[in-house]
């Protein structure tokens, strides 16, 4: 079991979480494969929405992979992306990053952000998860 993390911004989350799929670095397939069934993937949000100008900076939204197929799907004609199902918790509280900040192996991945995906520590991402409001 391996525990991630995906950027994007707090309306994609949302739409992720309702329609219960992850998508990372804006629907290419590399990231999802890296992913397997069990896995735990927490999101970070650096802004509300792609286009706004104002800053969240906030953890998001956690969930489960919950198999090991990648789809891909129509958005568009020119945007087709890939996507993972996944069981998403409804419940969390967002958790700003400056609250999460502070940890020595946030500090160690923060840099990490501008790849859009990469794999943290259990422990880093059940501290994450603690603020949360979850305790896996």
């Amino acid at each position: 079991m391996k525990y991630w993390l995906g950027v994007a911004s707090e309306e994609h989350v949302m739409l992720g979480v309702k329609g219960g799929f992850c998508q990372l670095n804006h629907g290419k397939a590399a990231p999802l494969h890296r992913m397997h069934e069990g896995d735990w993937i927490i999101y970070y949000s650096p802004k509300k929405s792609l286009k706004a100008v104002e800053k969240l900076q906030a953890f998001t939204a956690v969930g489960q992979i919950a198999d090991d197929e990648i789809i891909q799907v129509s958005e568009s004609e020119s945007f087709q992306p890939f996507r993972r199902s996944v069981n998403y918790f409804t419940n969390v509280r967002p958790v700003p990053l400056a609250e999460v900040s502070s940890h020595p192996q946030w500090k160690e991945n923060n840099s990490r952000l501008r790849f859009g995906h990469f794999e943290m520590t259990r422990e880093l991402f059940s501290w994450i998860t603690e603020k949360m409001g979850l305790v896996l």
